[in-house]
């Protein structure tokens, strides 16, 4: 059996996500030390909402990352993966587990992150739909077409086969979407976020998130890491810091990091945090891989 740990991105957040850990003191702490940290009670929001406030960019990516490390921590001792893997904010979380960033200076990085994003691109402008049903030929070929120098958009997310999440300028997605459902798509569906995340439009939040994380001590990874961007292994600091870099305005590689990590003999994915996305879209990905999903102190028995 050959492991790959996996941690989810934004959009899998709920009310209430990580009040059963506090069962246990090692989770607790880490809560209580998170909370200090930031400044303010990330934890209330977490456990209590309301969900406005978790909806909040830099609350969204900095709960998720907690929840994630926690229920990490928690079964570390049970767990020997051959790699890690994260999606988006979750490449976070990834390097969190395999030794390559202090859980603290990633929780205050991706709360920068999340204020980055967001004012990258003022609400109202940008957008992102996901696409299902199309070949990803024919999402980029669109994206081209419908591109132009003051309206842009382009793939953000490679979440399966037939799964494409694109982002842009409103004006833009509004031409898109009846050119993809004219190429024969299934579906094509407006998300419910507040900027364009992963694209072109990001280049200001690159920029800041550049000069953050220059002062951010990242270490050798103890077990790879395969970055988004790229979808290919990382170990070395440098690498890892330039991944994060150009991840902010770069699209998230995840169908094509999954088939990498079955490449490499993969043959169990376990992912640790909240919901079952990524569970669900690596069995999409590939139908004979072992999912199991931890996003609970109950769901630990599973291991």
């Amino acid at each position: 059996m050959s492991i790959a740990v996996v941690f989810p991105g934004q959009g899998s957040q709920s009310v209430g996500m990580g009040a059963d850990l506090m069962a246990n003191e090692q989770a607790k702490a880490l809560f209580a030390t998170a909370d200090k940290a930031l400044g303010y009670s990330l934890s209330s929001i977490m456990f209590e909402g309301p969900e406005d406030q978790l909806k909040l960019t830099q609350n969204t990516q900095p709960a998720l990352l907690l929840h994630s490390v926690a229920l990490w921590q928690m079964i570390a001792d049970k767990v020997k993966p051959a790699y890690f893997a994260g999606h988006s904010l979750g490449e976070y979380s990834a390097l969190v587990a395999a030794g390559g960033i202090d859980a603290l200076d990633a929780l205050k990085a991706v709360h920068n992150r999340g204020k980055f994003m967001q004012s990258a691109v003022p609400v109202g402008v940008g957008g992102m739909m996901a696409v299902l049903g199309s070949p990803n030929d024919v999402v980029e070929t669109v994206c081209k077409e419908v591109n132009s120098a003051d309206s842009v958009v382009e793939p953000a997310n490679y979440n399966s086969d037939g799964q494409v999440v694109v982002a842009g300028h409103l004006a833009a997605l509004e031409k898109f979407a009846p050119l993809m459902k004219d190429k024969g798509a299934k579906r094509v569906v407006p998300l419910p976020v507040s900027a364009p995340f992963h694209c072109s439009l990001m280049r200001p939040a690159r920029v800041e998130m550049e000069k953050y994380l220059a002062g951010v001590k990242i270490n050798t990874l103890a077990t790879p890491v395969m970055n988004n961007v790229d979808a290919k292994l990382e170990t070395a600091e440098q690498d890892v810091r330039s991944a994060l870099i150009r991840q902010m305005d770069g699209a998230v590689r995840w169908s094509q990091s999954v088939q990498e990590l079955v490449k490499l003999g993969v043959d169990t994915f376990i992912e640790v945090g909240a919901g079952a996305v990524l569970a669900g879209l690596v069995k999409k990905i590939d139908k004979n891989v072992t999912c199991i999903n931890i996003s609970s102190a109950a769901d630990i028995a599973k291991l």
